[in-house]
C-alpha cells in the first residue's frame, strides 16, 4: 500500500504517531477568576488573525480544568524558554506538586489578573471570545489584550514525544 493512499482513513493511533512529529511550542495556559485559578501545559496554540490580535488554544475537555478556563474568560498563554522543562512538566501533572503550589513559587508576576511567567519567552494575556467542541477538545479563540516579549533566549519545543531546547540561530543574509 502506498503511504499517501487516500482510501484508508487513518487511525487515532497513526494519527497520534504523525502528530508526535509534528514540533510544537510548549506553554502553560494559566487562569484566575471567580471559578478558580489553574494552569496546564499546552502545545497547541496557533496565531489566528493580527485584526483583532487572536490565538486559538485546545484544551481536552475531560481536563478537570476546562470548565475553569471557560467559566473565568481571561486567560494567559505563557510560551516557555528552553530553561523552563521542569514548569511544564509541573503543569502536565507530570509530578506531586498541587496546583495551589504551583502557584506559590516565586516565578509568577502577581501585577496581572492572571498568572504571568516572569521569565516566559512570549506572554499574550486575553478573553476567550468563542468555544468551539471539535471532538475530545475545546478549541478557544482568545483576544490578545496585553503582550510581553522577552528579548534572547531559547525556546522549548516538544518533539518525538520529548522536550527539545531550541536556540536562537543568528540571521541568514539573503
Amino acid at each position: 500500500m502506498n503511504a499517501y493512499d487516500t482510501q484508508h482513513a487513518p487511525n487515532r493511533a497513526d494519527f497520534r504517531e504523525a502528530m508526535a512529529h509534528l514540533p510544537a511550542a510548549v506553554n502553560i495556559l494559566t487562569t484566575d477568576g471567580p471559578n478558580g485559578r489553574c494552569g496546564i501545559t499546552v502545545s497547541a496554540v496557533c496565531s489566528v488573525t493580527d485584526d483583532p490580535p487572536t490565538v486559538l488554544v485546545c484544551v481536552n475537555r475531560k481536563s478537570a480544568m476546562h470548565d475553569v478556563f471557560s467559566a473565568n474568560g481571561r486567560v494567559c498563554v505563557n510560551v516557555l524558554g528552553g530553561d523552563q522543562q521542569e514548569l511544564a512538566l509541573h503543569f502536565a501533572g507530570a509530578t506531586e506538586a498541587s496546583m495551589a503550589e504551583r502557584f506559590t513559587w516565586d516565578v509568577w508576576d502577581r501585577t496581572h489578573d492572571v498568572p504571568v511567567l516572569k521569565d516566559a519567552v512570549v506572554t499574550v494575556v486575553g478573553t476567550i471570545k468563542e468555544s468551539k467542541a471539535m471532538g475530545t477538545h475545546s478549541v478557544l479563540f482568545v483576544e490578545i489584550e496585553q503582550i510581553r516579549t522577552r528579548p534572547g533566549g531559547h525556546s522549548l519545543v516538544y518533539f518525538n514525544r520529548a522536550f527539545h531546547r531550541l536556540d536562537s540561530a543568528p540571521p541568514v543574509a539573503c
